[in-house]
């Protein structure tokens, strides 16, 4: 297998890595435009594993705490209980741009709306907390504080019980954040990089250049961030403090969604140019195919229960939701 060289060592190092502002001199394009999953073509080989009717599905999220996987399209969720394969289905004022589970509760960014919408998936009840700015993802960083990416805005801001208490601004599309350490680290889709903020102080650390196209990332239990290069079709991997560019590994085939299970370091990572779902092992000095698998077309999101280790891709054009269990 091949290991790319990485050309971006430190962004304590390159003040070139860095895209704090538009007036960046080492920005690729005048003309920022965030990668997208490819259109994928018709499914010729049959899914791997189960597939379970379910609406068109943008986001996924899974809840070990309630065994619930959370699906979103436009503004009804559908929740499935993994352990009797039922579903519930509850609405939201509007389309979620980003979706979180933790400890029973799922957290949607709405950002036509400016709202935030909890779901408590015990009971499918919906509360709902205005954010301004246009939030496309927020992420609880303890009981009291929590993270919020604003597209409107071009900015991150810190709600202490609901609040504003410090903003960060001057991002050109910030996407996802992603908690690792003390830091909140912001993945931006239009310019592609991943910049560290102090929720604190709200002081914005050297960013640095994500490949040619990222769009998706997790953190790992390494206290790594693992993100998609959709346009550069490759496997990022960044240590923090300082925040280093480790790995690129190729992955052809148009990747897109990224779940990571914990407890066997496997990334997985669906290819939309393809119709197929890869796992990585992670857990070495480059990644390792392990699985591969046929999925249902258009496989924009999956999520992966660290418990039992069975995957959950679900489709975008309403092929349904697929479980592999590897």
């Amino acid at each position: 297998m091949r290991r790319l060289v990485i050309t971006c060592l430190a962004a304590t190092l390159l003040t070139g890595c860095g895209t704090n502002d538009a007036s960046d001199p080492l920005q690729v394009t005048d003309r920022l435009v965030a990668a997208t999953p490819a259109t994928a073509p018709p499914v010729t080989t049959p899914p791997a594993g189960t597939v379970l009717p379910t609406p068109p599905t943008r986001l996924t999220a899974y809840d070990p705490d309630t065994h619930t996987l959370v699906l979103a399209g436009t503004h009804d969720l559908t929740l499935l209980d993994t352990r009797t394969r039922t579903t519930r289905t509850t609405t939201l004022p509007g389309t979620p741009a980003g979706l979180r589970t933790e400890a029973g509760h799922a957290l949607a960014a709405l950002p036509d709306q400016d709202q935030l919408a909890r779901i408590d998936l015990r009971t499918a009840a919906v509360t709902t907390t205005p954010v301004h700015g246009g939030p496309v993802d927020a992420v609880d960083l303890d009981a009291h504080r929590t993270a919020v990416a604003l597209r409107t805005t071009h900015a991150v801001t810190i709600l202490r019980d609901g609040q504003p208490q410090t903003t960060t601004d001057k991002f050109q599309g910030p996407a996802q954040l992603l908690p690792v350490g003390h830091d909140v680290n912001v993945l931006d889709r239009l310019a592609t990089s991943l910049t560290p903020v102090d929720p604190t102080t709200g002081d914005k650390g050297a960013g640095l250049r994500a490949g040619e196209g990222a769009t998706n990332a997790v953190t790992d239990r390494y206290q790594r961030i693992l993100a998609v290069d959709t346009r550069g079709q490759s496997l990022l991997a960044f240590s923090v403090d300082p925040l280093i560019n480790k790995q690129r590994y190729p992955v052809p085939g148009a990747p897109y969604a990224l779940a990571y299970d914990p407890h066997r370091d496997l990334a997985w990572v669906t290819l939309t140019a393809t119709n197929q779902v890869v796992g990585y092992d992670i857990a070495g000095g480059e990644p390792q195919e392990r699985y591969r698998f046929p999925t249902v077309g258009q496989p924009n999101s999956v999520a992966v229960d660290p418990d039992t280790g069975e995957v959950y891709i679900a489709s975008a054009n309403g092929d349904g939701t697929q479980v592999v269990k590897p």
